[in-house]
């Protein structure tokens, strides 16, 4: 296979929905089973919001059986999906879960009570030989209702060799019914002390479980809310114009090059191009910008974003999953399902963490029974029993993947999108940011900055002069110099032998004079005395402009200065990514003294004048052979390689598509600020992620030792298992509340 026929297919991705998953090591059996399907290239299964991103040309019917066959429930994912009916099934999954805890946890209280208060009969007595088989049939239907996922799981697993969650919640609770029953039916023989009944155990176990399972999901829906209301923003019908007939059709049928109106109040349904009519359009869901933008005909619009004040006509340019709001769903959606490298190491550890806990649980159990005190038996069964149900590693398994999708959540509603997860990983730890300076700390539009007349001319004529001579000019200033005037409402004349001298300017007649527009150069060249002047020229150069002459008759009329001012909020930015401790470099193919100039006014104090567009990836390596982590941070199609080459490539939204897609990070809205917040993001969520890690390992480790039986020679302390149960739900519950406090941290001074 040719690496073009590698990349045609990794372009192809199937969304699954999998159901059944409860920890890492489910996690790597999904992987496992969608990785042998013929025609996979790569999978990513995301447990915070359970699905799975399947890159490859795969039938998705063999995708879905090949989970099923793991063990799993599988749906496939299709184009936009409806975030109700998402909601709803997130709803009756929680209900579910709330009501077998409900069943499990009402019964296990009940048995309880009854002992403690010795309602129930000894199990040698009359009474006893028939209640407590009776109690044992109930406690099976209940374990079966409330726990048949569990343990259907962990049949699964061992089929294939593995062992996982699953496995460990059905050897506590089904080794606990187990010896209960045997308890019954051998009272007579068994000492007194390990004549105890473990039913309530193994319900209430299943109970606080299902209760932590079903809080997680219910946190985990609030997480993946993001994503959700980015789905919600497409509207599922549009207003097309169909035979000169305005009609709503849905928007899955809505063709390119079809017209559209939009009115007041509505959303736009997909992409495309106004050409009639005026509004002003509320882009914040791609932006993060709240002020409306304005527009008129030739503008741009995008699905998703609200129509305002007017209404207007457009043709849709781009349709389905090429729209810009699909395409952020698709890169949040696989920032959300890539693992950094943080993530790699929870699996790799998860990976022989279940099979270590059962190793563990049958030592203990073999220390007590030849090494403990009587009921050996007894007090070996409840230890390992209860090593195995506190050490299921849910929050092992939750750990890196709830923060990061938290993360990446809170980034797209800021008008960050992170497209590789691992750039939450690698911002934090950037060293330098490498600033392109045309449309990344300047507008990157050029405008008339400055205008400068003689005694004989004021500045409309000198405007109306210059922008004449320029109406037949391609020179990317001359743009500008039109858009000056036109502003202005200045008579453009006709010029006559219009001239472009290459490097100097352009010379053309005008109402039977000769004008000429250009430099220094040009100015010698015409023989035009214009050295009073040069004192005028070198000010505005150092001050960041473009300055050019303008003579008529052969003398001085004037000077018009074009320049691409910086963005308002460039300074501040470069001024906040300096007090996270980055270093700033501007890099711009523009002249040593306009790059200065910009490098000042942003207090940029590393500058790269005159690049060619091939040598800033070049830069960027030669920095990091320096030792430094390189963040790039650039718009247009000649920064691409040097997004590519950096540590974290991070696209200006506004650039071209070239750029974007080279790019880790990218900044939907044109604000520099939003770097220094994608660091801070990025080091938040490095050490939200270490927190919930540090958390699950250390609850193991000494909760592990403590279920064990570690305390009871000096203490005399045993561990229930219940209590066991209900600790391992609430870890996993804490990991998830720490993860989401994310949401609210505050990123920038």
């Amino acid at each position: 296979m040719t690496a073009e026929q590698i990349s045609e297919q990794a372009s192809d991705i199937t969304r699954l929905s999998i159901m059944g998953m409860s920890c890492a090591g489910c996690v790597s059996a999904v992987e496992g089973a969608l990785a042998s399907v013929p025609g996979v290239v790569s999978v990513e299964v995301n447990f915070a919001d359970h699905s799975a991103m399947v890159k490859g040309r795969a039938e998705p019917e063999l995708l879905k059986q090949a989970v099923i066959s793991a063990g799993y429930d599988a749906a496939v994912m299709e184009g936009f999906e409806n975030p109700e009916e998402q909601e709803e099934l997130e709803r009756l999954r929680y209900r579910s879960l709330m009501k077998k805890a409900a069943v499990a946890g009402a019964f296990g209280a009940f048995l309880m009570l009854a002992e403690h208060f010795s309602w129930l009969p000894d199990m040698g007595s009359p009474e006893g030989r028939w209640i407590w088989p009776e109690l044992a049939l109930i406690t099976l239907g209940i374990m079966v209702y409330s726990g048949l996922h569990f343990y259907r799981g962990a049949a699964k697993a061992l089929s294939l060799g593995q062992a996982n969650m699953d496995t460990l919640i059905a050897l506590g609770t089904g080794a606990a019914w187990l010896y209960s029953c045997i308890v019954i039916d051998f009272h007579a023989v068994l000492p007194s002390l390990a004549k105890h009944a473990y039913f309530e155990a193994a319900v209430v176990i299943l109970a606080f479980i299902n209760l932590g399972t079903g809080l997680e999901t219910l946190a985990r829906g609030r997480t993946s809310g993001a994503i959700r209301q980015l789905i919600g923003l497409q509207p599922r019908t549009a207003r097309v114009i169909r035979d000169g007939k305005e009609q709503d059709v849905p928007i899955e049928t809505v063709g390119l090059g079809e017209t559209i109106r939009v009115r007041p109040g509505e959303k736009i349904p997909v992409d495309g191009a106004l050409f009639e009519g005026h509004s002003t359009v509320d882009e914040s869901m791609l932006t993060g910008e709240p002020i409306p933008v304005e527009k008129t005909a030739g503008s741009e619009v995008a699905a998703g974003t609200l129509n305002q004040s007017g209404t207007f006509l457009f043709k849709a340019t781009r349709i389905g999953r090429d729209t810009a709001l699909a395409q952020i769903i698709k890169s949040v959606r696989q920032a959300q399902s890539s693992k950094p490298d943080i993530a790699r190491l929870a699996d790799k550890i998860s990976a022989v963490f279940v099979p270590a806990v059962v190793l563990i649980a049958i030592v203990t159990f073999a220390v007590w029974y030849f090494f403990g005190p009587n009921p050996a038996f007894g007090y070996g069964f409840v230890t390992s029993m209860t090593v195995l149900v506190i050490a299921c590693p849910c929050a092992l398994g939750l750990a890196t993947p709830i923060s990061v999708m938290v993360a990446v959540g809170r980034a797209a509603q800021s008008g960050i999108l992170i497209r590789q997860g691992d750039a939450l990983q690698k911002a934090g730890k950037l060293t330098c940011i490498v600033l392109d300076k045309t449309g990344t700390l300047t507008e990157g539009k050029p405008s008339v900055s400055t205008i400068k007349h003689t005694a004989k001319f004021d500045g409309d004529a000198v405007l109306r002069l210059a922008a004449s001579i320029e109406s037949g000019s391609e020179h990317p200033l001359a743009a500008s110099i039109l858009a000056a005037a036109r502003q202005k409402a200045l008579n453009i004349e006709k010029a006559q032998n219009f001239q472009a001298v290459a490097g100097h300017g352009v010379t053309a007649n005008i109402n039977g004079k000769p004008v000429y527009f250009g430099n220094r150069s040009l100015m010698k060249l015409k023989g035009v005395d214009s050295r009073q002047y040069d004192e005028q020229m070198t000010e505005l150069s150092n001050l960041g402009q473009t300055p050019m002459f303008l003579a008529v008759d052969n003398m001085i009329a004037g000077i018009i200065a074009v320049s691409d001012p910086i963005k308002k909020d460039s300074a501040n930015a470069v001024q906040q990514l300096q007090k996270l401790g980055v270093k700033v470099i501007m890099v711009t193919g523009d002249n040593e003294i306009t790059a200065q100039a910009i490098a000042k006014l942003a207090g940029i104090k590393e500058v790269k004048a005159q690049v060619l567009p091939q040598d800033k990836a070049g830069i960027v390596q030669a920095l990091q052979q320096q030792g430094e982590k390189v963040g790039m941070v650039g718009d247009g199609i000649n920064d691409a390689p040097a997004l590519a080459q950096a540590d974290v490539g991070m696209a200006i939204g506004t650039g071209t598509d070239v750029a974007i897609e080279s790019a880790d990070v990218v900044i939907l809205q044109g604000s520099l600020l939003k770097v220094p917040e994608a660091i801070a993001l990025s080091k938040a969520t490095v050490s939200n992620i270490k927190q919930n890690l540090f958390g699950a390992f250390f609850y193991n480790t000494i909760s592990i030792p403590v279920a064990a039986g570690a305390l009871y020679p000096v203490f005399g302390l045993l561990l229930n298992p219940m209590i066991a149960g209900a600790a391992m739900a609430m870890s996993s519950l804490t990991v998830v509340a720490n993860a989401n406090r994310l949401r609210w941290k505050k990123l920038t001074g």
